[in-house]
């Protein structure tokens, strides 16, 4: 198994089809590999099934025209848990102070109907860790790791024609366009003249 970054999305992109089997309103991914590398402290730091699971919920959301989150996206909302109840999430009673009911976790149900997903998804991201810990002075990374980044670092606010918006790294957006579910078109960055940092 080659434990580049595509293998990567592909298997990442494979998962998310397997969750679209069982949920079909859920969206395409549209760039698994800004997936990886990135963390959220509200979504899970860790790229897992879970974490695929859970950023599938905000998927459905979405679709629905659902706002499940506020507070720029951090507090997740009751919307956000019954969609994530309908997926196979749990979440304790109380919700946490500064992100909702973001920490959700796989039923037990969902660990069964998952299982092959979830076992292939963590042997391509185990060959991913150990191929990208094994970085040596003769091993060429590219200009991410160059330039001490991981692929995430501050996310910028991308708009498409029908004035829908995400929040992305610019270099995960100059990788491959993102294209919007509603329109169609690609999101893009909007250019600020004499904006204030």
């Amino acid at each position: 198994m080659s434990t580049t970054p595509p293998v990567l999305a592909a298997e990442l992109a494979q998962a998310w089809a397997d969750i679209q089997r069982h949920h079909p309103e859920l969206p395409d991914l549209a760039a698994p590999e800004s997936l990886i590398g990135e963390s959220s402290s509200a979504c899970g730091a860790e790229l897992s099934f879970e974490r695929l699971l859970h950023e599938a919920v905000h998927g459905i959301a979405a679709a629905r025209g659902v706002r499940d989150t506020s507070r720029a996206g951090r507090y997740h909302n009751r919307r956000f848990l019954a969609i994530a109840e309908e997926m196979g999430l749990d979440h304790p009673e109380e919700p946490h102070a500064s992100s909702g009911f973001s920490l959700v976790t796989l039923n037990p149900e969902a660990k069964r109907r998952y299982r092959p997903t979830i076992e292939r998804l963590q042997r391509a991201l185990k060959a991913h860790t150990v191929a990208t810990a094994s970085d040596t002075k003769r091993s060429f990374r590219g200009p991410a790791a160059r330039h001490g980044s991981s692929g995430g670092g501050v996310r910028v606010k991308a708009v498409c024609d029908c004035g829908r918006n995400v929040r992305v790294v610019p270099s995960v957006l100059a990788q491959a366009p993102i294209v919007c579910g509603g329109c169609g078109k690609p999101f893009r960055i909007p250019e600020t003249v004499g904006a204030a940092g």
